[in-house]
């Protein structure tokens, strides 16, 4: 298995949509975030009648030897909210121990400190679920629970104006919330296999009835998706099953996400199933020059686009967050060859048989 190749599509799902241009927290865009692969709260998913998943499942086929091992990997962000503190009275010296504790401080939705905009909003952070290899036939391994907790908490960065007082404070604030994976390994016939992956939100903090999107996310698991890899063993294709599984690959149920070929093309080591429709064997194009997070994801529109922000406009991208920052910079910075790498290139042709011809 290609794993950087694989690595490099797993992360571009994970933050898929993550921020769209024109890359600002005020852009409409961008008030409503995490759109792929959310698993809300089960308390929140029943408040919405099962609209809004609490749980995803993975089903797909693997053919195996006696010594094949499997291993499952869950990826998925939790958010940050991260709020702006300003303070009433600028301070010339603080101790990081007094900080968001006894200051008096106005929440704001935005905020300039020389030359920085602070802008409240949502961050995250990447997490992960892994098992240990699993025999496949392994009839102790063949049901596997796991259940992790994610802490919560307050972190708290002091901002200094040009004069070096303390003028605001930025405070990231994530909520605690537990994720379980179970997995299920069922013999079908002679060495093949249902590889079963569900993925459950369990965290058990009180949501109040009539809670926002907003506040659900805070508990959810965003851009969910899960990476499973064999040894001693292949992966059927979900798109394109042989005739004599096509059958039962129908009778795979996925649910909130769609398993593919994933890695170098022909190789069945490795299946990525993706919150986003994919096709098999899905790759970032080496023209790329690193991701830009929009669903659309045309590089060349995108950049130029960028270069042609004002100033302001610059300014807030670049104190959006790190990711966002590293998309200007990297634009700004991009030498003309490489735009010229963006402008269009013809992949998968093959010539006309002589019926297609005709």
């Amino acid at each position: 298995m290609n794993a950087k190749l694989v690595e490099e599509v797993a992360n571009a799902v994970l933050y898929e949509g993550y921020m769209l241009y024109p890359y600002r927290p005020s852009s409409v865009k961008n008030r409503q975030r995490w759109n792929f692969g959310v698993v809300y709260p089960r308390a929140y998913s029943e408040t919405q009648n099962g609209a809004d998943n609490w749980f995803m499942q993975t089903e797909c086929l693997v053919t195996a030897r006696a010594s094949a091992e499997l291993r499952i990997k869950v990826r998925f962000l939790q958010a940050v909210a991260r709020t702006i503190g300003k303070l009433n009275v600028p301070l010339d010296e603080m101790s990081l121990s007094e900080i968001g504790h006894e200051l008096e401080y106005e929440t704001v939705d935005s905020l300039n400190v020389g030359d920085k905009t602070l802008q409240s909003w949502q961050e995250a952070i990447e997490r992960e679920i892994e098992f240990e290899p699993l025999g496949i036939y392994d009839q102790d391994a063949a049901d596997r629970s796991l259940t992790i907790d994610f802490c919560g908490g307050r972190e708290v960065e002091p901002v200094r104006d040009p004069f070096g007082r303390v003028a605001a404070l930025i405070l990231r604030t994530k909520v605690p919330i537990s994720a379980r994976v179970k997995v299920a390994v069922a013999s079908i016939e002679g060495g093949l296999f249902k590889i079963s992956v569900r993925i459950l939100n369990v965290t058990q903090t009180a949501i109040p009835y009539g809670a926002s999107r907003d506040e659900a996310l805070m508990q959810s698991l965003l851009s969910a998706h899960t990476i499973l890899s064999i040894e001693g063993g292949e992966f059927v294709s979900a798109i394109d099953p042989p005739e004599s599984l096509q059958q039962k690959c129908a009778e795979c149920t996925n649910i909130g996400t769609w398993p593919v070929l994933a890695g170098e093309e022909g190789q069945r080591g490795c299946m990525l199933s993706s919150p986003i429709i994919l096709y098999d064997y899905p790759q970032i194009a080496p023209e790329s020059p690193g991701a830009l997070f929009d669903g659309t994801e045309i590089d060349e529109i995108l950049a130029l686009r960028i270069l042609t922000l004002t100033d302001d406009e610059k300014r807030e991208m670049r104190s959006a967050d790190d990711r966002s920052r590293e998309i200007l910079e990297r634009t700004e910075a991009m030498p003309m060859e490489h735009f010229m790498k963006l402008h269009g290139v013809l992949r998968g042709l093959h010539p006309a048989d002589e019926e297609e011809k005709q």
